[in-house]
């Protein structure tokens, strides 16, 4: 009897396992960086490394990009489905590019400081005027705040010498090492690692002249959006989740971001305190952020005239709580 017994569970056992539903797996989402090591961009990677994302079923594929005109055209050539990018470029949305911005995710600008050669004779933001500053390129965010660095100063619109170098490190230790320029406008923890080599200063974060723009902005196709919303609001979810662990684990983030940008932990440590109160907990569009970028599609001549915002964004994907 017992043996009829073990037998027939061995038989309904096999039965369940070849009739049960197979466990899903999880969703590949391909995301793209609009830069490697922007405070921002970083929650990706952690919410990758972390588990979050595949939490939430997602298999989130990274992507850097060296810019957010990159991005934007890998995002509408269909090559990446999610873009981690900045505000500006929602005027490339205002001018027909397939998607919309889903997040502000990172409002102010803390992430993005003047940075100067070690032994520059400047050591105020007042000694740059007339001075030749560089940013990543034309047209994008660091260009435009070099532009409002000029502006605020009340020193007009060629109050600075702009000069574009790209945005890799390497970029602005060659332009610093041969005094091609006198600042850089780029990412902080750059910065940082320049003052820990002797080889650059911090100057000041562009936080101190500029109010929010939606520094950091979370972008989607309209063929995502269309066809796979609970993908965006999935991914959301993780965001938010990843935000609040990069908050309680400061340690655990460090070492991961450290992976990605090179960085050392101490360096990357102290842009992690530059930078952690810059995420946004709701992920809301605010007024500021609106109409600061509005205004710099036209400073920028990416449009004529200021767009109709709500058209370039959408919130209905951002948690409900």
């Amino acid at each position: 009897m017992k043996e009829m017994y073990r037998c027939g569970c061995v038989g309904l056992a096999a039965f369940c396992l070849l009739y049960a539903s197979p466990v899903r797996a999880a969703e590949v989402l391909h995301v793209g960086k609009a830069a490697l090591a922007a405070a921002p961009t970083l929650a990706a990677d952690v919410g990758v490394k972390s588990g979050i994302f595949a939490k939430h079923g997602l298999d989130v594929q990274i992507a850097d990009f060296a810019g957010g005109g990159k991005m934007h055209q890998a995002m509408a050539a269909g090559s990446i489905d999610i873009g981690v990018g900045a505000g500006p470029e929602m005027a490339l949305v205002a001018k027909g590019s397939p998607e919309l911005a889903i997040c502000n995710a990172f409002p102010p600008v803390t992430f993005i400081s003047i940075m100067v050669p070690g032994d520059s004779p400047v050591h105020t933001v007042a000694d740059l005027k007339g001075k030749r500053v560089a940013v990543s390129s034309a047209g994008g965010l660091t260009y435009w705040l070099a532009l409002e660095l000029a502006r605020t100063q009340g020193w007009g619109p060629d109050g600075v010498k702009i000069v574009t170098i790209g945005n890799g490190a390497q970029n602005i230790i060659a332009a610093f090492q041969t005094h091609a320029v006198d600042a850089d406008i780029g990412p902080s923890a750059v910065a940082v690692n320049l003052e820990a080599h002797k080889s650059g200063r911090l100057l000041e974060s562009v936080s101190k002249y500029e109010g929010n723009l939606g520094a950091g902005t979370i972008y989607a196709t309209k063929a995502l959006i269309a066809n796979h919303p609970d993908t965006i609001r999935r991914f959301l979810a993780g965001w938010f989740e990843t935000v609040a662990f990069m908050r309680a684990h400061k340690n655990q983030t460090v070492k991961i971001e450290s992976a990605v940008t090179g960085f050392s932990p101490e360096v990357q440590a102290k842009e992690y305190d530059i930078n952690i109160g810059g995420f946004s907990t709701t992920g809301k569009f605010d007024a500021q952020s609106l109409a600061n970028l509005k205004r710099s599609f036209v400073d920028l001549k990416l449009l004529s005239t200021p767009p109709d915002m709500s058209k370039l964004y959408t919130e209905k994907f951002l948690p409900k709580s």
